[in-house]
């Protein structure tokens, strides 16, 4: 007993002089004979006693449990490549790392020398996984002959159940498995058995309440789920109704989950566990122009108005704050715009995918050119077709009081804007590849003078990655815009068209490019083109550098075949990455007479597109 009692004390006094005493910077050693060189790097990638190494405060004992944990995960790697005959050698010092005993460490560790052998690659022999629903595809190298990776066994096997899934038969299992393996000839016989158990229809969406039930109706959840219950059960209508609930912006967490057994008519049940999103939700933001000034805005959201996941967001916006005269007098500068508008939306209202909302908006736009108060009433409905394309259309009564170059005037519309969205960005803030097109098709009549039209407006992007890492990447974007009907004085100033800003072409004034129709006397155009290029080259983690040319069109008629004219800009810019978004600065001068003389700056949140 005292023996031991010693023992103990003597490990345990090692131990602590061990942990406060950091190893020296041992050499770690990597040696794979006749191994390819990426093979080399996916046996490196899985060590641990490397990056132990490498670490300032790294003791002998963390060396030497690294050096151990590594045997399994090299033995891993070979077996993932379909080696099962190779060998692992690690030794710490001269001594086989197996043989140390973990509670009895060496004082220090200089180096430590891996070998593997990769030995022979075995190939597969009898491969079944069986039975297979029809129209079942196996992955292409489960079959015989071809190299027997260890992940391809399993891989075959999900497959197998997913085609059962796929099929109705929710409840397929594996019931066998035989896998032999068979050195002398280095072959790999694989054989798994299914079961796939009987066909069910969709039961119930029972809704788990947990110690915090949602605020959500239960009745809401159901039907913004939108399970197709009592058809035959496919694992895409389970996902679609969790997307669903996610997609309603009600809930922070959604889980749905199938019952362990089906019911004894052949269905089975669904049960959703969600938790409530944080009801209520503020934003702001802020965007500053050399020319235009401040821009401040912010919303005010409410995730779960009335019990039925109804989204209310109220917006604000006050712009032009500071911004220099773009006029050629006082009389002639812009001021201030205001905006307040609300929206509220209402998912799965008539079917899960379709939503409907109503709006209100009041506006008072001050530009260089013009000066419009308006205010907006209506609704309409939105569908989600997939997670890729959404639409809306609505009717919109329109009242406008516009003051421009052409005298003051009141005008009444009723608009009809049909808008479709496809998105295949992969970061909506900050995309590195994917497209984006939004196009929007705005019939209106005139309630007062003047006849009808339809105003249309398409944005199209797209990213590319020029090295595969996202470091270099190209952006375009294309955007194109037309009015056709009334005539000019019946059309809401703010739906002709003008280039030069942010939004447009950097480095113009705003709004400076639309149609002079006789001295003095300046309109929007019937027609735009506006395209905008960027090389994006990161500069360490959180920064990227930007160099980016815009160019923009506008015309006199709809078709921009008429008089029109074209301007442009170019410049520089910097990101910052925040968890917000990146934070954007750009500095774009005009590619015309004021080339390299006039300078502009745009400060903002998010990539310019």
């Amino acid at each position: 007993m005292r023996k031991s009692l010693a023992r103990i004390v003597a490990v345990s006094v090692a131990l602590a002089w061990l942990a406060a005493h950091p190893a020296r910077a041992a050499e770690v050693h990597l040696s794979a004979p006749q191994a390819p060189d990426a093979f080399a790097k996916t046996l490196r990638a899985a060590l641990l006693s490397a990056p132990a190494a490498a670490q300032d405060d790294s003791t002998a004992q963390d060396l030497l449990a690294a050096a151990q944990a590594d045997y399994a995960r090299l033995v891993g790697v070979l077996y993932a490549e379909g080696y099962y005959g190779g060998t692992v050698s690690i030794r710490v010092d001269g001594h086989e790392a197996a043989d140390i005993a973990p509670l009895s460490p060496p004082a220090a560790i200089d180096w430590i020398e891996i070998t593997v052998a990769r030995g022979t690659a075995f190939r597969l022999g009898r491969t079944e996984v069986a039975p297979l629903a029809p129209g079942t595809k196996l992955p292409e190298d489960f079959r015989e002959g071809e190299l027997a990776r260890a992940g391809l066994i399993g891989e075959a096997t999900r497959a197998g159940l997913a085609g059962w899934r796929d099929a109705g038969h929710a409840k397929a299992r594996v019931t066998a498995q035989e896998i032999v393996a068979d050195h002398p000839r280095a072959r790999l016989d694989a054989r798994i058995a299914l079961d796939p158990g009987p066909r069910l229809r969709f039961g119930a969406l029972e809704i788990d309440a947990g110690d915090r039930p949602s605020r959500v109706r239960a009745a809401r959840i159901r039907e913004i789920a939108g399970l197709p219950t009592g058809r035959v059960f496919a694992p895409d209508a389970v996902e679609d109704a969790a997307n669903r609930l996610r997609r309603s912006g009600a809930f922070g967490a959604v889980r749905l989950q199938e019952a362990d057994a089906p019911n004894p008519d052949g269905t089975l049940d669904i049960t959703a566990r969600v938790s409530d999103a944080k009801r209520r939700r503020v934003g702001v933001g802020a965007e500053l122009a050399s020319l235009e000034g401040v821009t401040l805005s912010g919303f005010w959201l409410h995730r779960n108005l009335l019990g039925g996941a109804e989204r209310l967001r109220i917006d604000a916006m006050v712009g032009g704050l500071g911004g220099q005269s773009s006029g050629d007098s006082g009389d002639d500068s812009d001021g201030e715009d205001f905006r307040l508008g609300a929206r509220l939306d209402r998912p799965a209202t008539f079917t899960p995918d379709t939503g409907a909302f109503v709006l209100a908006n009041i506006e008072d736009r001050d530009e260089p050119d013009y000066r419009e108060r308006k205010a907006e009433l209506g609704g309409g409905l939105t569908h989600v077709f997939s997670d890729e394309l959404t639409a809306e259309a609505g009717i919109t009564y329109r009242f406008s009081e516009i003051t421009d170059d052409l005298g003051k005037r009141e005008v009444q519309h009723i608009l009809l804007p049909l808008r479709a969205t496809w998105d295949r960005r992969d970061d909506p803030l900050n995309p590195r590849e994917g497209r984006y097109l939004d196009v929007v098709l705005t019939p209106f009549a005139g309630l007062d003078q003047g006849g009808g039209g339809a105003r249309l407006h398409a944005d199209l992007r797209d990213y590319l990655g020029l090295d595969g890492g996202g470091r270099f990447i190209l952006a375009g974007r294309a955007q194109l815009g037309s009015v056709a009907g009334a005539n000019v004085i019946d059309v809401p100033a703010d739906m002709l068209f003008y280039s030069g800003g942010a939004g447009t072409v950097r480095g113009q004034d705003y709004q400076s490019l639309g149609v002079d129709l006789a001295p003095g006397i300046t309109v929007g155009g019937r027609s735009f083109l506006g395209v905008s290029g960027e090389l994006r080259a990161m500069i360490g983690k959180k920064v990227q550098a930007v160099a980016f040319a815009d160019g923009g069109f506008i015309g006199e008629d709809a078709l921009g075949s008429g008089t029109g004219e074209w301007h442009g800009g170019a410049g520089f810019g910097a990101r910052y990455f925040t968890p917000v978004g990146p934070i954007r600065v750009d500095l774009a001068t005009p590619l015309d007479g004021g080339a390299g003389q006039e300078f502009e700056i745009y400060i903002g949140i998010g990539q310019a597109f």
